[in-house]
């Protein structure tokens, strides 16, 4: 047995974005085999790739990676002899009992190492743009989705398909996450190929007046309403964004809330009107007028402020002779 097998092994399933667990020793009371130190790879089929000691500890070890890969977070375990196989919460650890007749005690470190997670973005503007140069620095795969895009302007994307016809898409791609900034061009149809994708997450960067327009016409055209439902327009967290990359940034932020499993104020606050007094399109008085009335509606919570929708994306048509503002054209 090559107690550094798990070395190879972890090269190997990241490079195929596999996902499996490293797990660590901490410590160890004889007269169990295991080491503090000892280290190995294991899988969600329940390979063991390395050494973490005998075979009485890896049912409990098998059982508890299959639960850090679903949920991605970590654990630490004890493993004691007891007459019972029972485990047991102890709040920082996790105790299994082991009936072994070898005896000793383990202690050990299960990390998961999840596979990348996709973000798909739909559409060819300056906030798609920038969201496709941001998201793989915060860990993010990338996939683009534009009519005619081509992939050498995309240098950040880990895929690139040029067209946005929504059975292409979705036999091609699959993404848990996707942002629709096609601010303009070919909406409706980034809209369907977006819903194509059956995401958890969907998000529409657009003002929520234009918004509700569109949404409504996916629904007339045959869209499933309660996927409609679920698109978040407009997209993005409260930061106060202007340019195209805060704008991108305030959407990111709402994506990895998503990815950690944490609720988005922006999607609490989907019914709100948007602040748009700021917006990089020149402010929209309309949007400002609705947000001060839900803002004095809401004055007894400090969420009122808090849950707005992005002020900057209040992304209405501009016009032709607008094609260098944040709004894409």
């Amino acid at each position: 047995m090559n107690r550094n097998e798990w070395i190879t092994q972890a090269a190997r399933l990241q490079a195929a974005d596999q996902p499996f667990a490293l797990v660590t020793v901490l410590s160890a009371q004889a007269p169990t085999s295991g080491k503090a130190g000892d280290k190995a790879v294991v899988t969600p089929d329940g390979q063991i790739h390395g050494w973490i000691g005998g075979g009485c500890a890896q049912p409990a070890v098998i059982k508890t990676v299959r639960r850090a890969l679903l949920d991605g977070q970590p654990r630490k375990i004890r493993i004691a002899p007891s007459d019972e196989s029972a485990e047991r919460d102890l709040g920082d650890v996790l105790e299994f009992g082991m009936a072994c007749h070898s005896g000793g005690t383990l202690e050990l470190f299960i990390d998961p190492v999840m596979p990348s997670t996709t973000l798909t973005v739909v559409g060819d503007s300056p906030v798609a743009r920038a969201l496709v140069g941001l998201a793989p620095r915060v860990g993010l795969r990338v996939a683009v989705v534009a009519q005619g895009a081509h992939a050498t302007d995309f240098p950040d994307a880990d895929t690139v398909l040029d067209s946005d016809e929504a059975a292409s898409v979705s036999a091609r791609l699959a993404s848990p996450f996707v942002v629709v900034a096609t601010q303009g061009r070919r909406d409706l149809q980034g809209l369907k190929a977006a819903l194509a994708l059956q995401p958890q997450g969907l998000w529409f960067v657009a003002s929520a007046r234009k918004a509700a327009v569109l949404l409504d016409t996916l629904v007339t055209s045959g869209e499933d309403p309660a996927s409609v439902a679920r698109i978040v327009a407009p997209a993005g967290e409260f930061i106060g964004a202007q340019t195209p990359e805060e704008i991108a940034l305030s959407v990111l932020t709402s994506v990895v809330a998503a990815r950690r499993g944490r609720e988005s104020v922006a999607t609490n606050a989907k019914a709100l009107a948007p602040v748009a007094a700021s917006t990089c399109c020149g402010g929209a008085k309309e949007a400002a007028d609705q947000a001060a009335v839900a803002a004095s509606d809401a004055a007894a919570s400090d969420a009122a402020l808090t849950q707005t929708a992005e002020p900057a994306l209040a992304l209405e048509a501009v016009p032709a002779s607008a094609k260098s503002s944040c709004c894409g054209g």
